[in-house]
């Protein structure tokens, strides 16, 4: 029977690589904190009105990635294409949001039917933060900050930011009128999925990925033409903050993101490491979803950024452990006999409550391939048991570096190996 493979566009995170995952993960969880937001964790599917509304109808998420299924029970249910409407569906469903500002972050898997690609998969993984409660651009500048930062700290250096402004419901009703009566008169130029999106929802054309539309969209009105003066001016004071904070932010008025819930205050980062698709991360301000969703009017804003391409770019960047490394033991117990190995596991797990990295190959292979794989680990010391150390009720303790020796009564080895260490 010929084994089975994984589903295309997922992959199988191995050893090595995952010590890779855990630093990036430690340094997530670290910058979050710094800023003062708090780790949420939501289910990974949930019913599929908590994303068909918020992510609009006509988007591609939408209408071709969406993991949509039927449960026993007949409910619609829908693996999570992106983690900002389950937020604010748990901070709703758990009244969270009675206490503001609220500032939170997650990290977890996403799925998403597309053709996978470099960095991109149809199961991929997340992190972002939310700040609920803020509606000043103070708010906006510090999402971006943060992620910078996070990017700094995993040696990601060269980047490009670009904002924009979606302005509010006012500004996008003027836009949307003019954006019409110019596409419709080249209506003939758009790819068929714009033509049938310039009835139904004609501003996710902005975010089409088709060369035909590219073409006609140069020519088109742009948002920073329409913003009222509330919305010029947060975006104007964005810029400001930013460019006080020593951030540089390019303004490009063609970013409109892939989710109709934005408003105002939009951007991404982009690295050139990744080739095409060479977003990294993307967010924004998104004032009304909260109210969208059945709860208050709260403002929001917030990032998320896709953990495969940053590591993509961190490995580039050579700042994350290499992919051969392997996980550095402090002691390795070398048993050359079952005897010895049952005599050394009590050992083991005392060395191990003491805090130290230990293991022991259970293999009972030859000594010197046991050591030898002992000093590959990275330890320090090998405790090393057979006939001759039983029958005197000690045990040889090597330095792998030295290759010095010396016997230790088995009842002393904990404390023995303890002030080695030390």
């Amino acid at each position: 029977m010929k084994h089975s493979t994984a589903p295309r566009g997922t992959v199988d995170i191995l050893p090595p690589e995952t010590a890779q995952w855990q630093v990036l993960e430690r340094l997530i969880d670290e910058t979050c904190t710094r800023f003062g937001y708090r780790e949420i964790r939501t289910p990974i599917f949930e019913s599929t009105e908590v994303f068909v509304k918020p992510i609009g109808e006509g988007t591609d998420i939408v209408d071709k990635e969406m993991y949509t299924f039927t449960d026993r029970a007949g409910r619609s249910l829908t693996l999570r294409p992106e983690l900002t409407a389950p937020v604010v569906r748990a901070a709703l469903q758990h009244n969270l949001l009675a206490s503001l500002p609220l500032k939170l972050y997650y990290r977890g898997p996403i799925f998403r039917y597309e053709r996978p690609q470099k960095g991109r998969y149809r199961q991929a993984h997340q992190w972002g933060v939310e700040c609920f409660g803020a509606p000043g651009p103070e708010a906006d500048v510090e999402i971006i900050s943060l992620g910078l930062e996070a990017m700094r700290r995993a040696g990601i250096t060269d980047y490009r930011l670009e904002i924009n402004s979606l302005g509010c419901e006012t500004c996008r009703a003027r836009f949307r009128e003019a954006l019409v009566a110019f596409l419709r008169d080249r209506a003939s130029s758009l790819s068929p999925t714009s033509r049938d999106r310039l009835s139904r929802n004609p501003l996710r054309i902005l975010d089409s990925k088709e060369p035909a539309d590219h073409d006609v969209l140069l020519q088109a009105p742009t948002m920073d033409g329409f913003l009222c003066s509330a919305c010029a001016e947060h975006f104007a004071a964005v810029r400001t903050l930013l460019e006080a904070m020593g951030i540089r932010a390019l303004h490009n008025p063609h970013i409109v993101r892939g989710l109709d819930y934005y408003t105002r205050t939009v951007f991404e980062i982009s690295s050139t490491h990744l080739g095409a698709q060479n977003t990294v991360c993307g967010g924004g301000r998104y004032d009304g979803l909260v109210k969208a969703m059945g709860g208050p009017s709260i403002p929001g804003v917030g990032l998320a950024m896709g953990m495969e391409r940053m590591l993509l770019v961190a490995r580039e960047a050579g700042t994350l452990p290499a992919r051969d490394g392997k996980p550095a033991l402090d002691v390795a117990f070398v048993a050359l006999d079952e005897a010895s190995a049952h005599l050394l596991v009590p050992v083991l797990n005392s060395v191990r409550r003491l805090g130290y990295a230990a293991d022991m190959d259970y293999t009972r292979r030859a000594i010197d391939k046991q050591l030898r794989a002992a000093g590959d680990s990275g330890a320090r010391w090998a405790v090393i048991v057979g006939e001759d150390e039983r029958a005197t009720g000690a045990a040889t303790v090597q330095n792998l570096v030295t290759r010095e020796r010396v016997r230790v009564g088995l009842d002393e080895l904990p404390a023995d190996i303890a002030r080695r260490l030390a």
